[in-house]
């Protein structure tokens, strides 16, 4: 009997494990396949394209990057599922990042619906920031709408891939960050909702060309390489050794000085005689 029940649960636990996760939104059969996002690095996007900010003010996309390196991101305001996830691992990740929106770097954050509008971008604008608590956050993230020739191209131009689910109104989309140089060009894909504070600062450093950043950061750029594949920065242990294996030399080249130093240094019995 307790075989039989025991068989039973490892069954059932077996098919759970094998059951497929919820998807965001549960698209018609099909419909799966054709999200993603196609890596395009070293292209650039369009910069005259032109959206609506917040305020409703008309930006194009080289005045909201203002000359800085920017955090892409794509979704859609009154998402309730995976797009609030989203929003929420760029938070935390952003938090001891150290570096500054509005300062040092800029988030744009777009909605690929194009009958959301500025009230609606204001309102989860002011949702965000409250979580986030940085005041310079006000004037460097932007919550952009858009037309949709505008926002498609936008898409095509980063290779977002996503999908208008007509029977659910709503959208099926990947979930990820876009990293671009204060030129507009591509530098980093980062998939999924959590965002490492180390991964994120190492993209940006990276997309502004090493004009932000410190001697620390190129030190951890050395240990750490980008993998386009898992969108993540791995540690890169042959870097880690030869870092190791100077300091120990380093260390032992000034023990062996101060060693020589103290033989030949005159001993106080000896300058006495």
């Amino acid at each position: 009997m307790r075989r039989a029940l025991l068989a039973g649960l490892l069954a059932g636990a077996v098919v759970a494990a094998a059951a497929p996760a919820p998807a965001h939104t549960t698209p018609a059969q099909g419909l799966v396949e054709q999200l993603g996002f196609d890596q395009r690095l070293g292209e650039r996007v369009p910069l005259d394209l032109a959206f609506r900010d917040e305020t409703g003010r008309t930006v194009t996309l080289e005045a909201a990057l203002d000359g800085r390196p920017a955090i892409l991101v794509l979704l859609y305001y009154r998402c309730t599922m995976l797009c609030p996830l989203l929003l929420d691992g760029l938070v935390r990740g952003l938090r001891d990042v150290g570096f500054q929106p509005g300062k040092e770097f800029r988030i744009l954050t777009l909605s690929i619906d194009p009958r959301e509008g500025p009230d609606l971008a204001a309102t989860k604008k002011t949702i965000t920031l409250q979580r986030y608590g940085r005041p310079t956050a006000e004037r460097g993230w932007l919550f952009l709408t858009g037309q949709e020739p505008a926002i498609a191209a936008l898409a095509k131009a980063v290779g977002f891939r996503y999908q208008y689910d007509q029977s659910r109104d709503e959208y099926a989309h990947p979930a990820g960050l876009v990293l671009l140089t204060p030129e507009g060009a591509i530098a980093r894909y980062f998939y999924g909702v959590d965002f490492p504070p180390r991964d994120l600062r190492l993209g940006l450093v990276e997309a502004a060309q090493s004009r932000i950043g410190s001697p620390v950061d190129q030190l951890l750029l050395l240990c750490y390489h980008y993998d386009p594949l898992t969108g993540k920065y791995g540690l890169v242990i042959m870097n880690v050794l030869r870092l190791a294996g100077s300091a120990t030399a380093l260390a032992l080249a000034a023990f062996i000085f101060v060693m020589v130093r103290r033989d030949r240094a005159p001993r106080p019995d000896a300058a006495g005689e």
